[in-house]
């Protein structure tokens, strides 16, 4: 097992993979990215409807809800970091699991299972998307399942072959070089350095070339180009499992590091965001440090008290969802959680509290709805059951 530093490595063997490179210690699992992950598919899963149950209860405008939602185009709320903090997960993930395939079966073993895995998540994501079920035309062939599933191959196979060297370069190419596309390749009737809904080269693509179902009518949230810069955002993780992993740096510099990396992101994609505006929905190069600065931020956090400071207690029911994230994401899908709940307190019940106060029915089919995703992932986490693909 190597002690050198990152740098050092990369120096003395620059020819080496980052999978070669990264010295694992394969049977220690780190409780707080399995937590982390857990958090952020909690919201996934069952949280908005809370919201949603909240803002019945005390009507405002915007109401609670609205206030956590997607941003209809540029600019930043809560719900905009769930999808990128879980690409950026895939990455610190993926340090850990490719490290352990590489020394046990060798590179291209390991590049075939990332590319088997893509195309079944690939899958279930169109299935996900009720498939053929509307017809051939309906099927949405890119979605959030699709990305995340191309987030984690692009950055896979990235980790598999390229030195430390060879991914920092390929993420600053993803990101400037999709700078570059949207700001100066002209679109049809539009012109370059458009970046509205609609006017933008992202868009524009998606309308020539993305076939079938289209989110967003001709043009799709997780399309075919801002799949690029959605790499990234994994690959920034992958830089934090590096960080994390490796045994010559203490943890308590690790915490300090992520942090400032964070607040790094955070501020170039501020100034970024001048010229380059952060919007989630073509996944823009200052949303990405945008938000892969505060998943380093939420990282360190995690790290510090769950793995440092040994607090762990409090979030082991994230752990459950954690370590079966997307078994719990399909069950969802398949399975009507909130239905479920009314079979249990809908009805008479429902609309007794809903007499009481209005939504106060609402709230508890939806808190009943989370309760199950909890009860769910810890009846495989107690059996030591966890789904891979």
């Amino acid at each position: 097992m190597s002690t050198k530093s990152p740098r050092s490595q990369d120096s003395a063997r620059a020819g080496k993979s980052a999978s070669d490179t990264a010295t694992p210690a394969a049977s220690q699992r780190v409780m707080s990215i399995d937590a982390l992950r857990g958090m952020d598919m909690f919201f996934i899963v069952g949280m908005e409807e809370v919201f949603e149950a909240v803002s019945e209860m005390f009507p405002m405008k915007p109401s609670i809800n609205d206030r956590l939602q997607h941003a209809p185009w540029a600019g930043f709320h809560f719900y905009d970091l769930i999808f990128p903090l879980f690409a950026f997960i895939i990455g610190v993930s993926l340090v850990f699991s490719l490290s352990k395939a590489v020394a046990t079966e060798g590179k291209t073993q390991a590049s075939i299972k990332i590319l088997k895995r893509t195309v079944i998540l690939i899958l279930l994501g169109i299935l996900t998307y009720r498939g053929i079920a509307d017809g051939v035309d309906r099927i949405r062939l890119l979605g959030v399942l699709q990305r995340l599933a191309l987030c984690s191959c692009g950055a896979g196979l990235a980790f598999v072959w390229l030195n430390t060297r060879g991914l920092i370069a390929l993420t600053v190419s993803l990101l400037v070089g999709y700078w570059a596309m949207l700001t100066f390749i002209p679109v049809p009737g539009f012109g370059a350095g458009d970046f509205t809904e609609g006017h933008n080269l992202t868009n524009w693509f998606d309308k020539m070339y993305l076939p079938f179902r289209k989110w967003d009518g001709d043009h799709d949230p997780e399309g075919v180009l801002s799949t690029l810069p959605a790499i990234a955002s994994s690959l920034l993780g992958v830089f934090a499992g590096l960080l994390i992993k490796n045994p010559a740096i203490v943890p308590a510099r690790k915490v300090r590091l992520l942090a400032a990396w964070g607040v790094a992101g955070i501020v170039t994609a501020l100034l970024w965001h001048l010229q380059f505006p952060i919007i989630k929905k073509i996944w823009t190069s200052s949303f990405v440090l945008l938000t892969a600065g505060i998943s380093s931020l939420l990282l360190a956090f995690f790290y510090q008290v769950i793995d440092i400071m040994n607090f762990r207690a409090w979030c082991q029911p994230f752990v459950w969802i954690g370590t079966n994230a997307i078994t719990i994401y399909l069950i969802a899908h398949v399975v009507s959680l909130d239905n479920l709940a009314k079979r249990f307190v809908g009805g008479p019940i429902m609309k007794s509290l809903d007499g009481m106060h209005h939504g106060l029915g609402s709230l508890l089919v939806a808190l009943l709805g989370v309760t199950f995703s909890f009860l769910i992932c810890r009846f495989f986490y107690q059996r030591k059951i966890f789904l891979r693909v």
